[in-house]
């Protein structure tokens, strides 16, 4: 046979198992062709790991996927975007000098009709990255998704490029603990290692963080899932121990402002 005709072959070949492949993504067992495929995806790395916080925003229920993304992708996920009711909420930002980018854990959820708006409404002050798919491991017995686009929110400072010049937590924009346990709790669904990878792979963790539990003195009459949190917030988290009630955090915010060179803000950077 000629290397032509054994070309012609190969490609012959080739054409027909993309196609059974194409067929397979989009039938069932009996070869029904399935309707309504999703395209668009959202990764989410925050509280919209949190399945009641996800479906508050969807039109209707969506599952989602654990996933974790390749250091690759040139991100580290920190406490770095303010929210305009007056604390930090996480974001992905890029690498200080000196810093590497990081794996990011979280999950992946179809995103379908008008959807996308509402969390572009609700991701305000973010833009819209692609990740590539290739940088994108599922984490659990469920696969990736065989087509689509996969988005993921970055905030993005005025006048820069997304992920960049972002800001770090202050006394007027601290951690506050119904945020963290929205983004605990979510992770805590997949089970309590993937909850801990999201704490160790955050940065920006600070000593300006204060306890807004409602009944932050007894907190299991709201939060059952208090303690687990808290463990792993005490085992994992850079300045856990600095957390504050409401009614004393004024007096360690000025405290905190006179100190230099704190220790918890170097691990919490990394440093």
């Amino acid at each position: 046979m000629s290397s032509k005709a054994g070309f012609r072959g190969f490609v012959v070949a080739l054409a027909l198992v993309v196609g059974a492949a194409a067929h397979a993504e989009t039938t069932d067992f009996w070869g029904t062709r399935l309707p309504d495929q999703p395209t668009q995806f959202i990764f989410g790395y925050g509280s919209l790991i949190n399945t009641p916080s996800r479906d508050a925003t969807a039109g209707k229920p969506v599952a989602a996927i654990p996933v974790r993304v390749s250091a690759a992708f040139g991100y580290v996920r920190s406490w770095s975007d303010r929210a305009g009711s007056g604390f930090t909420a996480l974001g992905l930002r890029r690498p200080f000098e000196g810093e590497a980018p990081m794996t990011i854990n979280g999950v992946i959820y179809p995103v379908a009709g008008n959807d996308m708006s509402a969390f572009d409404a609700r991701e305000k002050g973010y833009v819209r990255v692609e990740v590539p798919r290739a940088l994108i491991e599922a984490v659990s017995w469920q696969s990736m998704p065989v087509q689509g686009t996969v988005w993921v929110y970055v905030p993005k400072a005025e006048g820069k490029a997304p992920g960049e010049g972002l800001p770090v937590p202050d006394a007027k924009f601290p951690l506050v603990e119904s945020y963290v346990d929205v983004v605990i709790e979510g992770g805590l669904e997949y089970g309590p290692d993937f909850a801990r990878e999201i704490i160790e792979t955050t940065r920006d963790w600070s000593p300006y963080w204060l306890n807004d539990r409602t009944l932050a003195r007894r907190p299991w009459v709201f939060d059952k899932q208090f303690a687990a949190i808290d463990a792993l917030l005490a085992k994992s988290a850079p300045c856990f121990a600095q957390r504050t009630f409401s009614e004393d955090y004024a007096a360690a915010s000025a405290a905190i402002a006179k100190r230099k060179g704190d220790v918890c803000v170097r691990e919490a950077h990394g440093r």
